[in-house]
């Protein structure tokens, strides 16, 4: 099961931005459905297909197709695309929910893309641009322009309850 392992990492890379991922979901077995799945150890490609439902803990990411390339049997990058693809986990401060047409995770610089319609929301307080580019090394996110998009960003962040 070391292909979904990758997938694991994106999602808590894209919940970062906004709070703090539940610990206890990396410690929790992964289970992975799609309707069908293409391994190439030549080419170093697996592709899941249909429907592709991830889940570990309080992690779960429905996408259409998940391709995962590799290198030497090691993940180098990971790229979920849909209509859209779509993630939630359980965190600290309550759910995290986001979607985009694709994203991608490529593992030797650790940055992570959403791209198309990309949205992050937790409760009330959302993120959205057509290209959102985090950095987990430098803990550094990146919208719109900044991160070669070309919508603007659009961040409502609600005022704490008195």
């Amino acid at each position: 099961m070391y292909l979904a392992r990758p997938l694991l990492t994106l999602l808590l890379l894209v919940t970062a931005p906004i709070v703090v991922a539940l610990e206890s979901d990396q410690d929790q077995p992964i289970e992975l459905a799609a309707d069908s799945v293409d391994i190439d150890e030549g080419k170093g490609l697996s592709i899941y297909r249909g429907d592709v439902d991830l889940r570990q803990g309080s992690i779960r990411l429905r996408a259409d197709v998940v391709t995962v390339h590799q290198v030497g049997r090691k993940p180098s990058k990971v790229v979920a695309e849909g209509r859209p693809v779509r993630f939630e986990q359980m965190a600290d401060k309550g759910p995290v929910k986001g979607e985009a047409r694709r994203v991608e995770y490529e593992i030797g610089s650790e940055n992570l893309v959403l791209a198309g319609d990309a949205v992050l929301l937790q409760g009330k307080d959302s993120m959205r641009s057509d290209r959102i580019v985090y950095d987990r090394v430098r803990s550094v996110v990146k919208a719109g322009a900044a991160a070669d998009g070309k919508q603007r960003v659009r961040i409502s962040i609600q005022a704490p309850s008195q």
